[in-house]
């Protein structure tokens, strides 16, 4: 229980009291209980979106998809005060600096207060790509087995980023907290409870749950780690080590590329496997 607070009061604004004394052994253990930060706020931004989808609708028209999922979005954001968006402006800035200017000089980039041209256009196009994702995922019914498995994947990322031996970037921050605290048969236990997650959510859809739906969710968080592992990889390669915001950008770029695989439409062939 120790474990869950302190990863609620790491990941979201949400009202729950952090441990008194925060070391690296609990910090690991609350990162790796972030999937279950994602299953709680996703399942009020559901709840959410469900909503609006009944309060905006009219009868003998469309149902309306767009402005539910905005509003799922921003209350995703919401939750955490929009710090893993600001982590993602910041990691954008810092990648953006000329190569020339060495590690060091993105470091500080990114330590610096205000917002540069890259990490605007980055929120922008991740935050449009995430809610029209999940605006097409709600037309055709799967919104909420979408969303859920979105947003665990999502803060997936960060569990596997602090796994193994990844060092920090610098000696302060949560990076320097959190890098290589979680245990890798944790960061595996963690994986595979996402997994059984998406499989039940796809199972049992209120919108028409199916088999070939709860393959489709395993397979979003499948493809959603992959990329995050080899995203991990080229941040850690470009900054010397991990970040508070490393992971921020990890969490809202995974949760995008997670939100676009469960809003594409596959060949009739594959239909069969993976669910309409």
């Amino acid at each position: 229980m120790r474990a869950a607070r302190t990863a609620f009061t790491l990941l979201t604004v949400l009202p729950v009291r952090g441990p008194d004394r925060l070391d690296r052994r609990l910090a690991g253990r609350a990162m790796a209980l972030a999937p279950l930060v994602g299953l709680v706020v996703a399942l009020v931004a559901a709840a959410a979106v469900f909503g609006m989808r009944i309060s905006t609708g009219t009868p003998g028209h469309r149902t309306q998809t767009l402005l539910p999922a905005a509003v799922g979005i921003a209350l995703l954001a919401l939750a955490t005060r929009g710090l893993h968006l600001d982590g993602l402006a910041d990691l954008a800035d810092g990648l953006g600096a000329r190569r020339g200017r060495g590690r060091e000089q993105a470091l500080e980039v990114m330590r610096e207060s205000t917002v540069g041209a890259f990490g605007v256009l980055a929120v922008v196009f991740v935050v449009i790509l995430q809610i029209t994702a999940l605006g097409a995922a709600i037309s055709v019914h799967r919104g909420t087995v979408s969303l859920l498995v979105a947003t665990m994947t999502g803060r997936l990322a960060a569990t596997l980023a602090c796994a193994g031996s990844t060092p920090p970037a610098h000696p302060n921050g949560l990076g320097a907290l959190v890098a290589g605290t979680v245990r890798t048969r944790d960061a595996v236990m963690s994986f595979l409870a996402v997994c059984a997650v998406a499989a039940l959510a796809g199972r049992f859809d209120v919108d028409g749950g199916d088999t070939g739906r709860a393959v489709r969710g395993v397979l979003a968080v499948c493809v959603g780690t992959v990329v995050a592992v080899a995203l991990r990889h080229y941040f850690i390669r470009r900054l010397g080590g991990l970040t508070g915001d490393v992971l921020g950008g990890l969490i809202e770029l995974t949760t995008m590329v997670t939100l676009l695989f469960m809003a594409m439409t596959f060949p009739t062939p594959a239909l069969h496997l993976l669910g309409r």
